[in-house]
């Protein structure tokens, strides 16, 4: 019995999440960085989402794209420029530093706002409903993130603090933190990042198929969920980080940005007009009857 107990314990200590060699993938003469194959994925999921959403409520596919060109373009920049001014220090110590997107590196905060800002002023020019369409791109947006967060693990990044767990990450030394050297196994915090997300979705999905939300009342919800959660995550991640009160800047950004959501959820869902009643309860509007004519007033044909 002793001998299977320290095979099984051995079995254990080795079962571990490995992690790629390299993060890119050469084919031929093309090399491909996964980190960027991942974004573009998660875009292509959030645009396809989206627009099934958007259509079912009587939306067309071309405002989709017009708002994904844009939404797309400026939330990288916003996403970028973010993470360079919060984490300059972790930037290549080259000129191009500041633009390697590929080395990964995009804030999320700063994504949200640049692309939510962009995208609302295309819906605004064509005449179609801000909040409306963002209730509709927030599942879409939680899908996009968790197929992002894939790329995170091809780059050996964002991983949290050493763990004896069978699910930790194996990290190759030379992406270990100094003090972290003799280490060998980290939580995979981007791995937590990407299940809840997809668990977060799947929620938003269900509560919008039997609740109806006071636009954008949905997407009030999906900031929340991601903050809180991501709030938990920054306790765990040991990547450089700038701190304000002994905590993660990051960690304040969440805290901050969750508070507010939850109470503007609460505002607009409950108390600015209430909660709307149930799909299943509404009735369809029947047409207006045809008017009628009384018989002395028509005419009998000669």
């Amino acid at each position: 019995m002793l001998p299977f107990a320290s095979i099984l314990l051995g079995s254990m200590q080795l079962a571990s999440i490995p992690s790629p060699s390299s993060g890119t993938v050469d084919l031929g003469p093309l090399t491909i960085h996964m980190y960027g194959l991942m974004l573009l994925a998660g875009i292509a999921a959030c645009v396809a989402i989206t627009g099934l959403r958007w259509t079912a409520r009587g939306g067309d596919w071309d405002l989709i794209f017009r708002v994904a060109v844009w939404g797309v373009g400026f939330g990288i920049v916003g996403a970028r420029l973010y993470h360079v001014l919060t984490s300059w220090s972790s930037l290549p110590d080259e000129w191009w530093g500041p633009l390697a997107v590929w080395e990964g590196g995009l804030g999320i905060w700063g994504g949200i706002a640049g692309g939510v800002a962009a995208g609302a002023i295309v819906a605004k020019r064509s005449g179609a409903s801000v909040f409306a369409l963002m209730d509709a791109a927030a599942p879409g947006l939680l899908v996009a993130q968790a197929i992002g967060r894939v790329g995170n693990w091809w780059n050996q990044e964002l991983f949290g603090k050493p763990t004896d767990a069978a699910w930790g990450l194996e990290i190759d030394p030379a992406r270990r933190p100094d003090e972290y050297l003799l280490e060998s196994t980290f939580h995979p915090t981007f791995l937590y990042e990407g299940l809840w997300n997809l668990a977060a979705a799947a929620l938003l999905l269900i509560l919008d198929r039997f609740y109806r939300f006071k636009p954008p009342a949905l997407f009030a919800l999906y900031v929340a969920l991601y903050s809180g959660f991501r709030f938990f995550l920054e306790q765990l991640r040991i990547d450089p980080s700038k701190e304000l009160l002994g905590m993660r800047l990051n960690a304040w950004v969440a805290l901050v940005v969750f508070i507010a959501a939850v109470a503007f959820f609460v505002w607009w869902q409950f108390f600015r007009g209430g909660r709307l009643p149930r799909r299943s309860r509404e009735r369809k509007q029947e047409p207006p009857p045809a008017m009628a004519i009384p018989r002395g007033r028509v005419r009998s044909r000669r």
